[in-house]
């Protein structure tokens, strides 16, 4: 099997080095070609694989890069002050075509903007848009864009929907069901930009437009796809996480009250357990920027090393899938016949 050389955004995130580096050293273990290029400040990475003697260095090697990208700076302010910044160096190497894949859980919106700067779209892409796979009642969902973008355009929407329609095969749909995420089903409800959207996608022959859908309606299965802007895909994810954290939360409240409330609750805990953990992964194991010419992975900021092993996962799925250039010789039908 030939190498997968995927680069490491290791100083982001909110645990940094301490939590990545375990994460790819697991990686490296659990997948034989898979080839790790840590991209951070050599001197502390070194000081952190070396607690690990079993690893196989010749698939883990260290890129040095002074500078990082705090959680909370301006996109702007990255693009001009940051040139020696692990996210920036590791998406440089993915654009000198030195690895296959970049995987950050850094700032989102200095790694859009610094993605687009330095890999640009695909032609016909204003922007690109990060999805994220969710558990429903029928199995998944493709939802973006999921925070990336949290204002759009209804040609933006529209853009997604393509995108995210062609995701959804990579996985094996074979016509997958695209909806537009909304506040009713009926033709009159929803934002101007959701309507115009929608006209554009009911023209859009070769996609299975199926129209409109509410929150609840994700959940309960009706479409594969589901396209909205990221402030709300990003607030549907996040809701939906605490929602079941709750959930879990109050039945184990109950445990002590009665013992029928313990029995009931001894059925239910495991159900609740495997939906949190199933919506933490949605959230939490990458997501993925679509519509880039190169493959890049968000990772949620707070993940932990299962988290993170899980976005690498997801950049080595897309590598195998060739997403970008699947995605490119699909779009150009798409996005001039509207």
């Amino acid at each position: 099997m030939s190498a997968l050389v995927v680069a490491i955004d290791a100083m982001s995130g909110d645990f940094g080095p301490h939590c990545i580096v375990p994460a790819c050293v697991s990686s490296l273990a659990e997948i034989p070609s898979l080839h790790l290029v840590l991209v951070g400040q050599a001197p502390l990475l070194e000081e952190l694989i070396a607690r690990h003697p079993s690893v196989d260095r010749a698939r883990l090697r260290i890129e040095h890069a002074s500078d990082v990208i705090a959680m909370g700076e301006r996109p702007a302010q990255t693009l001009r002050n940051k040139p020696d910044a692990s996210m920036r160096v590791a998406l440089e190497l993915l654009q000198e075509g030195r690895v296959q894949a970049c995987v950050s859980a850094g700032n989102t919106g200095a790694l859009m903007a610094l993605s687009r700067h330095i890999l640009k779209t695909l032609p016909g892409i204003d922007r690109p848009a990060m999805v994220a796979t969710i558990p429903t009642s029928r199995g998944i969902c493709q939802l973006l864009d999921v925070g990336a973008n949290v204002d759009c355009t209804a040609e933006q929407l529209y853009q997604f929907a393509v995108m995210g329609s062609v995701a959804a095969q990579a996985l094996g749909m074979s016509r997958p069901r695209v909806a537009l995420l909304n506040v009713g089903t009926e033709d009159i409800k929803g934002n101007q930009r959701v309507r115009m959207a929608a006209s554009l996608l009911q023209r859009a022959t070769a996609l299975n437009y199926i129209g409109f859908i509410e929150g609840d309606g994700v959940y309960r299965g009706l479409a594969d796809v589901v396209v909205c802007d990221g402030f709300v895909g990003n607030v549907l994810v996040k809701s939906s996480e605490g929602l079941v954290a709750m959930i879990n939360g109050e039945i184990k409240a109950q445990f002590g009250r009665n013992i029928g409330a313990r029995l009931v609750g001894a059925l239910a805990l495991p159900f609740f357990r495997r939906l949190k953990t199933e919506l933490r992964s949605g959230a939490y194991n990458g997501a993925s920027f679509l519509g880039l010419q190169g493959i890049v992975v968000k990772c949620h900021g707070a993940s932990g090393p299962k988290e993170f092993q899980g976005a690498i996962r997801r950049a080595l799925a897309e590598i195998q899938q060739n997403m970008p250039q699947r995605l490119h010789g699909r779009l150009e039908g798409f996005l001039t016949n509207h």
